[in-house]
């Protein structure tokens, strides 16, 4: 039988991002964290972690993550039937979720549900595309993504499109676009992209140039040489927009009411990028876990 002071050690070591962290956080020192690891490892006869920085987990090191996840999530569960008015414990949810999600419509969602019940929330934040990593991993319980690819003992269910515009204000789009968008002016206007994980910009350009008859298609060494803002912040990301300094892809939950006040102006009218969005959760009988959810697909407010 495994031992679950040992799987807690690796897990803290996997989310906490390292040895010594996961030592302050379980109170103990890094020796021992090492040494839990370690007969973690003799015990099932496989490498569980690797000594990188961040440490990472093997394939067999994801599938004890997953495992251990899923029995906390049970044990809370079954601590809340046996004991509903104790209510001395919280429940963590790890949780991947894609910062723009994060930053417009999940709160709004959840607000009533994290009211009434005594959940804390691990928010794993990455771009939509990269959060169903996370999942597969063994990381999170949960997550926001846009792949529909299934992940064996999870459900999916579709929330809705995140509509996402290419704008600027008027005063940029007078000084690098006077004639509209085009490749030569795309070489010299400043863009901001989230990370370098996020494809939007790309997508975008492909598919507006190859709708103009006078353009050519870019690859990806055309778009390797477009001056790049590299911005992971949502609220300074569109900041940046709105000062002047750069045009970029915006949902529309942020983007719609500058547009309508004439601070910003969408640059590509009829090009639009919408990204499909998923929740995913563990197929867990899990009471918190259901009502999270019904939440998170009642309440989702994308389009």
């Amino acid at each position: 039988m495994l031992d679950y002071k040992l799987l807690q050690a690796l897990a803290n070591v996997i989310h906490e991002g390292g040895f010594d962290k996961a030592a302050q956080r379980l109170n103990l020192t890094q020796s021992a964290v090492s040494q839990r690891i370690k007969l973690l490892e003799d015990q099932v006869g496989k490498l569980l972690v690797t000594r990188t920085v961040p440490p990472v987990p093997t394939a067999e090191g994801k599938n004890l993550l997953k495992h251990y996840i899923q029995v906390q999530s049970l044990e809370a569960d079954l601590e809340l039937s046996l004991k509903p008015l104790a209510g001395e414990n919280f429940q963590v949810f790890a949780l991947g979720i894609n910062a723009d999600s994060l930053t417009t419509w999940f709160f709004p969602a959840i607000n009533s549900f994290l009211g009434e019940n005594r959940v804390l929330l691990d928010l794993k934040v990455d771009d939509q595309e990269q959060t169903h990593k996370l999942l597969r991993n063994g990381e999170v319980s949960g997550c926001i993504s846009s792949e529909n690819t299934p992940v064996q003992g999870c459900s999916v269910i579709p929330i809705g499109t995140m509509n996402y515009r290419m704008v600027a204000t008027p005063k940029f789009r007078g000084i690098h676009f006077p004639q509209g968008l085009g490749k030569d002016c795309l070489k010299t206007a400043p863009v901001v992209i989230y990370n370098r994980k996020d494809d939007l910009h790309a997508r975008f350009l492909k598919t507006y140039l190859k709708k103009s008859a006078h353009q050519k298609s870019v690859d990806q060494k055309f778009i390797q040489k477009i001056p790049t803002h590299y911005l992971p912040s949502p609220e300074k990301f569109v900041g940046l927009i709105l000062d002047g300094l750069a045009y970029g892809m915006v949902p529309d939950l942020q983007g719609l009411a500058h547009i309508k006040t004439g601070q910003l102006v969408d640059l590509a009218p009829d090009t639009h990028i919408g990204v499909e969005l998923y929740w995913y959760r563990w197929n867990l009988s899990s009471k918190l876990l259901d009502e999270f959810s019904k939440a998170i697909v009642k309440n989702a407010v994308i389009c």
